[in-house]
């Protein structure tokens, strides 16, 4: 499980874009899913949790066709991750 986060210029085409090219990219590089949050607190803002493993993650970020996927969504920021793993375990 990945947890990562975002900011974007407008949600509905920020979303729009991540649930149809976005999703697509996923899926080639091993993302099973993903639940997705908006932030209530900043608006321009939406929390993932991914069903996907840190090697996929990797070569998703790695992979040159994806960047143009995140700027057609409006990202404002590279999204990152935050590791809440040993959060779940504890």
């Amino acid at each position: 499980m990945i947890l990562a986060t975002t900011k974007f210029a407008d949600w509905d085409h920020w979303w729009s874009v991540f649930s149809t090219a976005g999703a697509e990219k996923r899926k080639e590089h091993g993302c099973k899913g993903a639940l997705t949050f908006r932030d209530p607190a900043a608006p321009d803002t939406a929390w993932v949790i991914f069903d996907w493993d840190d090697a996929g993650w990797e070569s998703f970020l790695s992979d040159p066709s994806v960047p143009p996927v995140m700027k057609e969504a409006g990202h404002l920021i590279k999204p990152y991750t935050l590791n809440f793993q040993g959060a779940l375990e504890a």
